[in-house]
């Protein structure tokens, strides 16, 4: 995805938050008003590992095992014309770069 930008002449700004994590309010803010289930890897092997029941999870529950585990945020999170594009989503690309 970052070449595609690249190409498209984004300016790319990365952030490794497994080594400058996000703080809490930082997090809640990239949030918003969406559901953070939308930014929670339930996929992830870090997730099966604590063989928790996905629908026993609240927001604030999910909020606080991204914090504690950032394996756990779906990843990239992408922010371009005023939207916030969450994982690998090709069709989200298309659009970001139409």
């Amino acid at each position: 995805m970052g070449a595609e930008l690249s190409q498209a002449g984004y300016k790319l700004l990365e952030r490794d938050f497994f080594k400058d994590p996000f703080s809490e309010d930082e997090l809640i803010g990239i949030i918003g008003s969406r559901n953070p289930e939308d930014f929670f890897s339930f996929r992830s092997p870090s997730f099966r590992k604590l063989q928790l029941d996905r629908d026993n999870l609240n927001q604030g529950d999910l909020v606080g095992l991204m914090l504690q585990e950032p394996r756990l945020i779906r990843r990239p999170l992408i922010s371009g014309k005023g939207k916030l594009f969450v994982g690998t989503d090709k069709k989200a690309l298309a659009e970001l770069l139409n």
